[in-house]
């Protein structure tokens, strides 16, 4: 034997009495003697209390699944039992995180190059507390303390590598003062693993992504998120995942909170970094606007819906994290409603933008949009009604505080409107913009009776009260269409003509209306008045006023031109006339729309020779909601005072001559208003 190799020789031999001292050491020595030892360095590292209350120690076992010159070598594996992590001074007292057990093993070799490899690590009921005060002071930020002087900035040099980690059940409580929340979590191994792809809808939105590992785990949560009561339950893939930032992580959700049900399946990507999202999203409820405290997202009143689409989402962009809602299909009420829409949170509000559209949409569905919501439905979204009895504009007030919170760029067409013969709106396209608490309709645009309704509002939310302006274009309604059910319209080329501009402040459509200042004209010709025709309408007072001038007959409608001022909601005539075949019926006096109040006078004056039923004039007053008729009981000493207020109507009938020719009519040939408003324009 050389020299050099009985050296070697003894070199292995006392290498291998070292391990195998070293190993009797690891499996004989009392580890629970370093104990306090070890609770105060981690303690003073983490800057919080730290203890290990129960038994740590190391045991010898195999690994699983290892073959081969492996499989009879045990490993040491080290146990500990009862671990707490205590709060910040300021929670006073209490655990931020406690395990009845860990169990992990060091990959020796690895410690050769200073690298920490514990390939797996096992918690067992892991509970978590998780609080946040409303000044933002929260208990999973550790504020570790100062390194000595002359080590700051040096970083370790050792590595830690954790490959996979399971638990058994587990248990989060949330407390957070900021978001108003208060949920208990509970986590749950699901024994077997479910394959993703087994979750996945056979019909409706998938998210694009379908090579995502098995689901691990299941999970429920039940307390409150941002006020609102919440119960959900889902499912969510291993933590392996977690190490791996190209597999994607599954996740799968069922969540009632408030009146809102949110459903989602699909995946993230980079889980440590949340990445990207890409799921199937459901959403149903009450009302959109009951999002608000969900989401951030300001959305309006309306009847109850429900949408499915798939939800796209990227979280680290430079101009902020963006949403997309992509394809979704649903219903708000009876109607239907598609499109995609996209949420960006930048800075300094974040912006929604998209299209939708639909294909038949109920036009009741609409009156949550403007205040203007039925009982019945505020009622099936648990909504009191604040409508008084008395009232017939709406008192709902628009929630211009957060208007503010998001800017909006969406697009809304209503291919076919669904309406009552009453109404007989066919479609409806508008452009809405909201930016900094500014709110536009431009254009907001209806087909009415063969005609069309433009209009531009402009509502400034940044005012107080709300600051409203809205201009009004009513072009070539047909009168047949607006009342399909009169047989004496059928025939008639009639046309009705209109414009409006009004601007008011108020908060609510009533209030807005009780403040208004601005025009109104309209011009009617060819047409047919009868007591049918306001049965119909379901303009009572009409019904008697007409039954008194013209008894139940049809009269024909040479013309019917106003043009009304209105002034911090008064509503004054400067003129307002009826050419009928066998008279000419003035109305003056005033609306009030602040109030809600008529007082209204109807002076007829008859044609020719021919014999008049009534010669007294008229009266309409009351409310709107409960307007009264009647005879006056003095008689006009001048039978021309009619005629002698028209005197003064040169101004106002030269001003409506402009919609007797409206843009794209004919001219004003055989339009009806046209002599008319030339005979008063020359008085």
């Amino acid at each position: 034997m050389t020299r050099s190799l009985s050296i070697l020789i003894r070199t292995v031999l006392a290498l291998t009495l070292l391990l195998a001292a070293l190993l009797v050491l690891v499996a004989t020595f009392d580890w629970n003697r370093i104990k306090p030892a070890l609770n105060e360095r981690v303690a003073a590292e983490l800057g919080r209390p730290f203890a290990i209350e129960g038994d740590l120690r190391v045991i010898w076992q195999r690994e699983e699944g290892e073959g081969g010159w492996r499989a009879p070598l045990p490993w040491p594996r080290f146990v500990a039992e009862q671990l707490h992590l205590g709060n910040p001074e300021w929670a006073k007292g209490g655990d931020f995180l406690s395990l009845e057990r860990v169990e992990f093993r060091v990959a020796p070799l690895p410690l050769l190059w200073r690298q920490l490899s514990i390939p797996r690590i096992d918690l067992g009921a892991p509970r978590a507390s998780v609080r946040r005060l409303a000044d933002g002071r929260n208990n999973w930020t550790f504020e570790l303390p100062a390194k000595p002087e002359g080590e700051e900035g040096k970083a370790s040099s050792w590595t830690l590598d954790i490959g996979t980690i399971g638990f058994d059940k587990g248990q989060v409580q949330v407390d957070d003062a900021q978001t108003r929340t208060r949920l208990d979590i509970l986590v749950d191994p699901l024994g077997k693993p479910i394959p993703f792809s087994d979750l996945l809808p056979a019909k409706g939105a998938k998210p694009g992504n379908v090579s995502a590992q098995d689901y691990a785990f299941g999970w429920r949560a039940k307390g409150s998120y941002r006020g609102q009561p919440l119960d959900g339950s889902g499912k969510l893939g291993g933590l392996l995942a977690l190490q791996n930032a190209d597999l994607p992580f599954p996740m799968q959700a069922d969540i009632k909170a408030g009146d809102t049900r949110i459903a989602l399946l699909g995946t993230l990507t980079d889980p440590r970094r949340l990445g990207a999202l890409d799921l199937r999203l459901q959403l149903s409820g009450k009302s959109l606007a009951q999002l608000y405290p969900l989401t951030g997202v300001t959305l309006p009143e309306t009847p109850a819906y429900s949408t499915d689409g798939r939800l796209l989402a990227k979280l680290h962009e430079p101009g902020g994290a963006e949403f997309r809602y992509q394809g979704f299909n649903g219903r708000i009420g009876g109607s239907d409603i598609h499109g995609d829409l996209t949420y960006v949170a930048r800075q300094p509000r974040p912006k929604l933008s998209g299209s939708l559209t639909s294909e038949q949409l109920r036009f009741v569905d609409l009156g949550p949009l403007i205040g203007a919501d039925s009982r019945a439905g505020q009622q099936a979204r648990g909504v009191s009604s604040r409508q008084p009895t008395d009232k017939v504009l709406p008192v709902e007030e628009f929630r211009t505080e957060r208007w503010r919170v998001m800017d909006a760029d969406v697009s809304f067409t209503g291919k076919r409107i669904q309406h009552s013969e009453k109404l007989p709106v066919t479609d409806l396209a508008t452009h809405l913009v909201l930016d900094d608490g500014v709110l536009n309709l431009e254009p907001l645009r209806f087909g009415v009776a063969g005609g069309s309704l433009e209009a531009t509002i402009r509502l400034d939310g940044r005012r107080t009260p709300l600051a409203g302006k809205a201009r009004l274009d009513a072009r070539h309604f047909k009168l047949k269409e607006l009342f399909p059910s009169v047989q004496a319209m059928r025939n008639s080329l009639g046309e009705l003509n209109g414009k409006a501009d009004l601007s008011g402040t108020g908060n609510s459509v009533a209030a807005l209306l009780g403040s208004a200042n601005g025009d109104l004209q309209m011009l009617v010709n060819d047409g047919t008045i009868s007591r049918n025709l306001m049965e119909i309408a379901g303009l009572n007072v009409g019904n008697y006023l007409v039954g008194r001038l013209f008894g139940d007959e049809e009269v024909k409608i040479n013309c019917a031109a106003a043009d009304l001022g209105l002034k911090d909601g008064l509503v004054t005539p400067r003129l307002f006339v009826f050419d009928t075949e066998n008279a000419l019926v003035h109305i003056d006096g005033s609306a009030n729309l602040r109030s809600e109040r008529l007082d209204l006078s109807v002076n007829p004056e008859s044609k020719g020779m021919r014999v008049f039923s009534l010669r007294s004039p008229l009266y309409v007053r009351g409310t709107f909601k409960n307007p009264q008729a009647g005879v006056q009981t003095v008689p006009l000493m001048v039978r021309g005072a009619g005629m002698l207020a028209l005197g003064v109507a040169v101004a106002p009938a030269a001003a409506l001559l402009a919609l007797v020719a409206p843009a794209g009519g004919g001219g004003e040939d055989g339009h009806a208003c046209a002599p008319l408003l030339q005979k008063l324009g020359r008085r």
